[in-house]
């Protein structure tokens, strides 16, 4: 009943303090995604108008269901040497926030912008 006493079925697969994976057993029971929904602050009917297709759906039984997602992103940092994610990241915007194929953001011409009906103001 205590939300602090709450545990979780969740594991992460872990190499030299580096996070390759992580996963969990999923809640598929409704009495405790109710308890969980109420403790994060949602009524029953903001419950149900945020997420009433998930828990109609429970009212049809699921069953205990889980796995894990492996960050390959992140083993070919360890593989490469690299400090940082965003250098080895298959869509990457490096620590200077570009990206080093394109050098993609790049500044947008007028056409672009009025082939997409868009309006650019200056801000001050």
């Amino acid at each position: 009943e205590d939300p602090h006493q709450a545990h979780a079925q969740s594991y992460d697969l872990v190499l030299n303090g580096y996070e390759l994976g992580s996963g969990s057993i999923r809640i598929h029971r409704m009495d405790i995604q109710e308890k969980m929904l109420k403790a994060l602050g949602f009524t029953p009917e903001a419950a149900h108008e945020a997420f009433g297709f998930l828990l109609e759906g429970m009212t049809f039984g699921f069953p205990p269901m889980g796995g894990i997602a492996l960050g390959l992103d992140r083993l070919a940092m360890l593989l490469a040497g690299q400090e940082n994610i965003r250098e080895v990241i298959a869509f990457p915007k490096n620590s200077r926030a570009t990206e080093p194929m394109t050098q993609a953001p790049t500044r947008v011409d007028h056409k672009q912008v009025n082939d997409l009906g868009l309006f650019v103001s200056d801000v001050e």
